[in-house]
């Protein structure tokens, strides 16, 4: 059964090899620009890497959490930059404490699928454990997405989302809703707001 998930989870990361790192990653690292490098980032629910590889590119220091092995597998597969400093660690995001010292929090279509109370739990330890100036990047799920309804994910609404990132500054808050597919060729309605809110 281990090894018909691990091979499953593998025919997907494969699907999504070629995919650029998302637009709000992108966002929050031009915003610190070339000075940030050596700083240190955590991404949760880093998949196989596509995010991960473009922060190792622009020289930070990066915590990549993931509760599949066969996605750090895939990410230690990957050519990455010389003289990378990537700490691959196996976990459910919302179990691992975040490290001290951290610049940016990215969560790339992750942080949703938990449940609202650990979805909670873990906003408030990315507001705490944010410095001054550091920023959180990614993906929240809105309450018209098909998957509203599975358990074990979180949607909220746009005012609910404007209220947990109240007193950040947003950078970026884009709401989308559009038809098309998941990465496994499954038609989805997809609601989601793309975040980069700044502390």
């Amino acid at each position: 059964m281990t090894e018909r998930k691990s091979a499953d989870w593998a025919a997907y990361y494969e699907k999504l090899r070629e995919r650029p790192p998302r637009r709000t990653l992108i966002t929050a690292l031009d915003r610190f620009g070339p000075d940030a490098a050596g700083s240190l980032a955590v991404d949760l629910g880093c998949g196989d890497g596509r995010d991960v590889i473009e922060m190792l590119r622009r020289r930070w220091r990066v915590v990549a959490i993931d509760a599949e092995p066969e996605a750090l597998r895939q990410l230690q597969a990957r050519p990455l930059p010389p003289g990378e400093e990537l700490t691959p660690l196996q976990a459910r995001f919302e179990d691992v404490p975040l490290p001290l010292g951290l610049s940016l929090v990215n969560s790339s279509f992750a942080m949703p699928l938990c449940e609202p109370e650990a979805f909670h739990r873990v906003w408030e330890r990315i507001r705490e454990a944010l410095p001054s100036g550091g920023r959180f990047s990614g993906q929240w799920y809105g309450p018209k997405d098909s998957w509203v309804g599975r358990p074990g994910m979180t949607f909220v609404s746009c005012d609910e989302a404007l209220h947990l990132l109240d007193g950040l500054e947003l950078e970026m808050f884009e709401e989308e809703e559009d038809d098309g597919v998941t990465p496994r060729g499954n038609a989805k309605h997809w609601h989601i707001f793309h975040i980069v809110a700044r502390k």
